[in-house]
């Protein structure tokens, strides 16, 4: 059993969850109905998942804005109150030590949600920034007080206003406001990582199991790791330390949308730029398997019998009712409708290349 356990861990044994370690927390994988059931309750109705064991950071002070511009991949500094943005963090080399969700709360206040299992290296990260210029700016760290659930699925805003003393659908997409629910303010900010549409709210530790159980009340079903990876998949998003790393850079995965390099003062600067102007020897892409099997995390991927790449994600989409993944390959290959076959232990299946995402939300 690991170390780490959320405010929701009791509630989580009480309802059965199959508990297992993850980057150091004990979390549900999934609940008694299964993953298939968990996949399919967020994309026909609304699922909830515990993702109060990732890294929440708040930056604080007058050069909160100049500081993050620094570090992040795209300037912080100019989002509006209220405003959320995706960025990477990178090195000064360009890799990338983890990908995350930043948000403007109010004047010199922002909040940094990143990946559990890189929450001690972008701590690390941001705080040997700060000590490498003057910036006045206060870094803290708010995960142990603070609970986090996804709320996902086409009826994640009904649901949210109906327990709610608000409306939570004034809140627009990538944006985070307050709302009171059972008596107690909270964030909620609209975001998430399943593909839906959908909040992550934020609330005091203790009342985290309080919001489960009303959620569960109004029928959201409780989810977790397993279901959360398939959809997240389905959708095409990413996962640090599979899809990318600090031995991958924006550009080589997909990302270089979120990199805006041309800026004085990112430290990532000069190797972006760089990496932006070179030719790609290798880049992410989607794939879907017309043969049977389901390709998974290291299984080597084929153009005839020239080995091209390696799978870095791959599942059984119940969704699509079809095996698909990610794989880094060839940059050569990474186009669409490319043919392709996947080593699955020692079993070539046939599949072909496609761009993700494998769903959208109609």
């Amino acid at each position: 059993m690991s170390d780490l356990r959320t405010p929701l861990h009791a509630s989580h044994i009480a309802l059965g969850g199959r508990m297992v370690p993850f980057a150091g927390w004990d979390m549900p994988v999934q609940y008694a109905d299964g993953i298939v059931h968990e996949v399919g309750k967020v994309r026909s109705f609304a699922g909830m998942f515990d993702v109060s064991h990732m890294a929440r950071f708040e930056v604080i002070g007058p050069d909160s804005g100049r500081f993050l511009d620094a570090v992040l991949s795209q300037p912080a500094s100019k989002l509006r109150h209220g405003q959320a943005k995706y960025h990477v963090i990178c090195n000064e080399q360009g890799g990338i030590i983890d990908d995350a969700i930043v948000y403007n709360l109010r004047q010199d206040r922002y909040l940094l949600v990143a990946n559990a299992g890189n929450a001690s290296a972008v701590w690390g990260w941001l705080s040997s920034q700060l000590e490498s210029a003057a910036y006045d700016v206060q870094l803290r760290d708010i995960t142990d007080k603070i609970a986090m659930i996804a709320l996902q699925g086409p009826e994640a805003v009904r649901i949210a206003t109906e327990i709610s003393d608000d409306d939570a659908s004034e809140i627009r997409r990538y944006h985070v406001g307050e709302l009171t629910i059972d008596r107690e303010r909270m964030l909620l900010a609209r975001t998430g990582y399943t593909g839906e549409d959908g909040f992550e709210i934020m609330c005091d530790a203790d009342h985290a199991p309080t919001i489960w159980y009303i959620l569960r009340e109004w029928g959201v079903a409780s989810c977790g790791l397993g279901s959360r990876d398939v959809l997240r998949l389905e959708a095409g998003m990413l996962l640090h330390g599979t899809d990318m790393s600090v031995e991958t850079n924006p550009y080589e995965v997909g990302l270089g949308w979120t990199v805006t390099p041309d800026r004085d003062g990112y430290v990532a600067r000069d190797a972006l730029v760089a990496i932006r102007d070179s030719d790609l020897p290798r880049k992410l892409t989607g794939f879907k398997l017309t043969g049977r099997g389901i390709a998974r995390h290291g299984h080597d991927v084929y153009v005839d019998d020239t080995k091209i790449g390696t799978v870095t994600s791959g599942t059984f989409s119940p969704t699509l009712k079809s095996a698909i993944g990610l794989a880094m390959v060839d940059s050569d290959y990474a186009g669409q409708g490319t043919q392709i076959s996947v080593d699955v232990r020692g079993r070539m299946v046939d599949g072909v290349t496609a761009k993700p995402p494998f769903y959208k939300r109609g």
